[in-house]
């Protein structure tokens, strides 16, 4: 009876060492899970501070790749966009005629007496 009551005592003692064992585990569990959390959490704090300043870089870049390029590129002067203008209103002018020559249906636009009629209205243009 004495060797069953010590095994009990041995056993509640192996017990308790057990779910001490168990509690300080499960501390240790809920405390590494803690700091996982915040770890996460200032990970997702840097990113969003990264994903920021990236963004105010990119918009820094591009605002001076436009100052770059207008100062390289600046806007055509008055008589540029005058002859742009010119011509394209002569392309549209044109467009059906040469349609109509593209789909067979019409003469070579481009003859002897277009060409002078051509050469008149570029000089009447030139005089504008």
């Amino acid at each position: 009876m004495t060797s069953l009551f010590a095994q009990e005592i041995r056993l509640s003692r192996r017990h308790e060492e057990i779910v001490s064992q168990r509690l300080m585990l499960l501390q240790q569990m809920n405390n590494r899970f803690g700091e996982q959390n915040m770890e996460k959490i200032s990970q997702m704090q840097a990113a969003e501070t990264a994903y920021k300043r990236n963004l105010s870089l990119l918009n820094d870049i591009e605002a001076a790749e436009k100052s770059l390029q207008t100062r390289i590129h600046p806007l055509p002067q008055p008589e540029v966009r005058s002859l742009e203008t010119h011509y394209w209103a002569s392309v549209e002018e044109y467009i059906p005629k040469w349609e109509q020559f593209l789909l067979g249906k019409a003469p070579c636009p481009v003859g002897f007496e277009n060409q002078n009629e051509a050469e008149n209205t570029i000089k009447n243009e030139t005089q504008l």
